[in-house]
């Protein structure tokens, strides 16, 4: 074993025995002037892990993608945990606008061809640029496991090699080749939802408009996990949580800078906020983390959902910051997060159409 894979574990047993200790001990170890902030106090666990995030040197922002790429998949296996042992977990290839695109079907129960179930298409965070199945597996295991139907995660096309619109075609391509294959992939057609988070719920929110105004199929549901909404414009929660909270302004520059390239960032398959008309799109969760620059936009959106007559449900998390799903074989909190997006997930989906 190297050195780099040897530094991992240990980091990753430091995070696990951290993760264990008892919540004064954590609010002990959490830095200081991270909490309390806007009325809101961190999780015990997420103010620890934050410390420890403190200590593993330049951000990944501070390097060319490739690179960035390396530091985001080591710091996801130090969070992972143990892996969750499901039925089968297969890696596949889908027809895409651009090539193949690479998915990976998470099944913890047979294929019943007289009882087909709902499925879940999942895309990751990581801004549009990093990231990937890797990074998110443990997370998709866990919806797999817990909600007992399938997940299919999209390895969609990243920045800045591939720009936007490439994220976007892939993950409405993803989104269409799963009802279109409903009947060999077990599942029913009308309850296919869109999931994701960070840049995984944006592109979960585009999905869901670009297919509803091609007049569909359309996803039955969109469970957004904090996040971006509007590229165009930066919301109060920048101004409270630019530093120190897992993600920071700096990081979403960078982000921007690399996914956006030229076009127009009020273009709302960049910034679904801005469209024009929220009134037929599916039925709605927005996760959001109180500690989170992203959170005001989110929850902006969540808004403009309702009012818009979208049945939708907005839970912000108070004490959570930007990442949680990463954690969640780890934490408390992270976990009762989790929990409550599966519950969201199965009442939405399990419902007669």
């Amino acid at each position: 074993m190297n050195t780099q894979k040897l530094l991992t574990r240990f980091a990753g047993g430091v995070v696990r025995t951290m993760a264990a200790l008892p919540p004064s001990v954590q609010r002990w170890l959490t830095p200081s002037g991270l909490s309390p902030k806007d009325g809101q106090q961190l999780e015990p666990e997420v103010g620890v892990a934050l410390g420890l995030l403190g200590l593993g040197g330049d951000s990944f922002e501070n390097f060319p993608p490739p690179k960035a790429r390396e530091i985001v998949r080591r710091e996801a296996l130090i969070f992972a945990g143990a892996t969750i042992p499901l039925r089968s977990v297969e890696d596949r290839s889908i027809p895409g606008p651009g090539g193949e695109i690479a998915v990976r079907l998470y099944r913890d129960r047979p294929v019943e061809e007289a009882n087909p179930t709902p499925l879940v298409v999942y895309f990751h965070g990581g801004g549009w640029v990093v990231a990937d199945l890797e990074t998110h597996d443990p997370f998709c295991r866990f919806l797999a496991r817990e909600l007992g139907f399938p997940v299919l995660a999209v390895d969609y096309r990243l920045a800045p090699e591939s720009p936007f619109p490439a994220a976007v075609n892939d993950a409405v391509a993803a989104f269409e080749w799963a009802v279109e294959q409903s009947s060999e992939l077990g599942v029913d057609p009308a309850r296919v939802a869109v999931a994701g988070d960070s840049a995984g719920g944006n592109l979960s929110a585009v999905v869901s408009q670009v297919t509803v105004a091609a007049g569909g199929p359309a996803p039955a549901m969109q469970a957004l996990i904090y996040p971006v909404t509007d590229l165009s414009t930066k919301r109060h929660s920048y101004q409270l949580f630019a530093d120190g909270y897992f993600l920071t302004e700096a990081q979403m520059d960078w982000y921007r800078g690399h996914y956006v390239d030229d076009a127009d960032v009020e273009d709302p398959r960049v910034s679904p906020l801005l469209a024009d008309d929220l009134s037929a799109l599916p039925p709605a969760y927005v996760a959001t983390a109180g500690f989170d620059v992203l959170r005001d936009e989110g929850e902006e959106y969540a808004r403009r959902l309702a009012e818009a007559g979208v049945p939708t449900t907005l839970r912000r998390h108070p004490g959570m910051v930007h990442g949680w799903v990463n954690a969640v074989s780890l934490g408390r909190s992270p976990r009762s997060a989790a929990d409550e997006l599966v519950a969201a997930l199965r009442s939405g989906l399990t419902k007669t159409r």
